[in-house]
């Protein structure tokens, strides 16, 4: 009888090495030095060591951009550790107050962006004068535009005196709350590298007596020590009650170096005479030719009108004058015709950039030759060009270079013109909302050569499902980032089915007001993987109000896992308001609108972000909510 075995003892499991003992600390260390802030938080999220050692990182980033969520002071201060190293800060501040001004204004920092400041006060202002002495770029967006906050003449005051390497300024705010006796002449105080200022809006008579202050000192330079005002402006963008013959004079002589003159205004009642832009007021534009990018563009925000007192001749003086430019963007001259157009594409040899809105007269004839000119445009927008038709796109696209191009509303262009817009080899943006357009145009875009990364189809009111797979049957699958389907009354639940079987990695989805889009196209959306990951999750703007078929059952859909990057969500807010209002609690970092305002990610490039490997959790929400337990929202919405 032979023995038995014995019996073998159970292997022991070998530990798996430490992060620490792996990889020395100081090459840990080198390699998340090079990251950006997102790819840091996510490598935090992985283990604890890289937690540490992206704790330790994060107080010497020369970086700090995280435009894509706003974060409340007590996630952001952990964020911000002391760092003198520290150069450039991006935040969306739409969560922040006030206690928060202490962390935004940094010494050391050379370029400052900041969104949504609409419960910041103007000692935001006051506190960058006194503590940001070497900031260069400086970009607020509606500062204390939250009733019941004070911005200050003082503030401003302290702002330019306290900067005095500023050379780049935009603050897109009312600066009628800077109404004082001294406004002008604060300026003088100004850093003498700003080379570009941004103002959101400004009264005409504040504007007029800044630039009064001015040319006062230029005068007096020669025989007494006099104040110097802007030496070094190139870039001026303004928004102001009128454009007029008076300020353009006055600009004209105030700011003789200009190369960037960008003015806009929005009337609330019909100019006169003497407060409207004419034919005379085209002819002072630009006396020492260096302009490059000249945008005049009238608004109809308040008031349908336009600027009636230029015509032609208006436009032939100014590109007689101008023919250095570069960029030209045009809105409201409903009394040029082809003549005046022509004129500035054929004298503007090097214009890239062309915009006209509102071109009530511009027919096909402005690009009848354009073959024998040497343009090379890259940017071109025809906007509510109503007369424009498929043969002067056809002719345009002769210029093989664009890039951009908007031809939102010109209503008499069909499928032809997309035809000869689908040969173009670098065409990225391409806008054809409320044009005449089918579904054999969706084919022509399939089957092309258009690397298009952006395609807004919005109200083309003859497209249908059919058209959706044959847009997707070519390049346009791999590059499409941005689509636009709002307004669409023939795209139903089965078109969106169609799309999510293509697998396209968007970013940007729009489908608002489409009266046949209902529950089963968010969750098809929402059970689309793209390249192994998870649901729905190259999503990260998904536009849905006002859509006919949403029920509050749609609204369990937007719980995680699925729509992991989801940041932006357009519903109707009376669908379900307790419904909506648990989702946004339990997904805090995600910007819900419900009451039909447009959505976008604004001034950040998400190109590169869709490629991210997904989990089915947000790692960047678990490096920022890690360890807190399900909520009371969770549980409504799992209900």
């Amino acid at each position: 009888m032979s023995r038995p075995d014995p019996i073998e003892p159970e292997p022991v499991p070998v530990p798996v090495p430490a992060m620490d003992a792996a990889l020395p600390a100081a090459v840990v260390a080198t390699i998340l030095s090079r990251l950006d802030v997102r790819s840091l938080l996510l490598a935090a999220a992985a283990c604890r060591g890289l937690r540490d050692c992206a704790s330790h990182a994060l107080a010497f980033l020369p970086s700090f951009h995280l435009l894509e969520v706003a974060l409340t002071h007590e996630l952001l201060r952990p964020l911000l550790p002391p760092n003198p190293s520290l150069r450039s800060l991006r935040l969306d501040c739409a969560r922040l107050e006030d206690a928060a001004i202490g962390c935004l204004a940094r010494p050391g920092l050379h370029d400052l962006l900041l969104l949504n400041c609409d419960s910041i006060s103007g000692r935001l202002l006051c506190e960058l004068g006194t503590a940001c002495r070497d900031l260069r770029v400086l970009s607020l967006n509606s500062l204390g535009a939250r009733r019941g906050l004070v911005v200050n003449f003082s503030d401003l005051r302290e702002l330019l005196s306290g900067c005095s390497q500023l050379e780049s300024l935009r603050l897109s705010l009312d600066f009628s709350t800077f109404d004082d006796p001294n406004f002008g002449y604060v300026w003088a105080s100004a850093s003498e590298k700003l080379s570009s200022l941004e103002i959101g809006y400004i009264p005409m008579t504040m504007l007029l007596e800044l630039l009064k202050a001015v040319v006062e000192a230029q005068q007096c330079m020669d025989y007494v020590k006099a104040p110097v005002f802007f030496p070094s402006l190139q870039k001026l963008c303004l928004t102001v009650d009128f454009i007029t013959d008076h300020l353009i004079g006055s600009i004209s002589v105030a700011l003789p170096a200009l190369t960037h003159l960008d003015l806009q205004d929005a009337p609330i009642i019909e100019p006169t005479s003497t407060s409207d832009l004419t034919n005379a007021g085209l002819q002072q534009i630009n006396p020492h030719g260096k302009l490059k990018h000249i945008s005049l563009m009238r608004s109809q925000e308040f008031l349908v009108t336009s600027f009636r007192r230029v015509n032609d001749l208006g436009i032939l003086l100014m590109a007689d004058k101008c023919s250095n430019l570069e960029s030209v963007c045009l809105g409201g001259f409903s009394r040029v015709t082809d003549t005046g157009f022509r004129a500035i594409i054929h004298s503007c040899s090097g214009l890239h950039k062309l915009r006209v809105c509102h071109g009530s007269h511009l027919t096909d004839l402005v690009f009848h030759d354009i073959i024998a000119t040497s343009l090379c445009l890259t940017h071109v927008s025809l906007r509510w060009c109503k007369l424009l038709t498929d043969v002067g796109i056809e002719r345009l696209s002769f210029n093989k270079d664009l890039n951009v191009l908007d031809l939102r509303d010109c209503r008499s262009l069909g499928d032809e013109a997309v035809r000869a817009l689908s040969c173009l080899p670098k065409l990225q943006t391409l806008l054809l909302d409320g044009t005449d357009i089918s579904d054999q145009s969706l084919k022509y875009l399939g089957l092309g050569m258009c690397p298009l990364t952006s395609l807004s189809l919005r109200g083309c009111r003859k497209l249908t499902n059919d058209g959706i797979p044959l847009l997707f049957a070519g390049l346009v699958k791999k590059s499409l980032q941005v689509l636009d389907l709002s307004r669409l009354p023939n795209v139903t639940d089965d078109g969106i089915m169609l799309l999510a079987r293509t697998r396209t990695p968007l970013v940007e989805l729009r489908m608002r007001e489409n009266p046949k889009i209902g529950d089963t196209s968010v969750m098809a959306l929402a059970s689309m993987q793209v390249d192994g990951g998870t649901y729905g999750s190259s999503l990260q703007l998904l536009d849905l109000f006002d859509c006919g078929g949403i029920t509050p059952l749609a609204t369990r859909w937007f719980k995680k896992p699925y729509f992991p990057r989801l940041r932006w969500l357009g519903i109707t807010g009376s669908l379900n308001r307790v419904m909506a209002d648990a989702l946004a609690r339990s997904r805090p970092f995600l910007h819900m609108a419900c009451r039909g305002e447009e959505l976008g990610t604004m001034l950040w490039d998400t190109s590169d972000w869709y490629r991210h490997n997904e989990d089915d959790l947000d790692e960047l929400e678990q490096w920022l909510l890690e360890g807190e337990p399900l909520s009371d929202d969770d549980v409504i919405m799992e209900e």
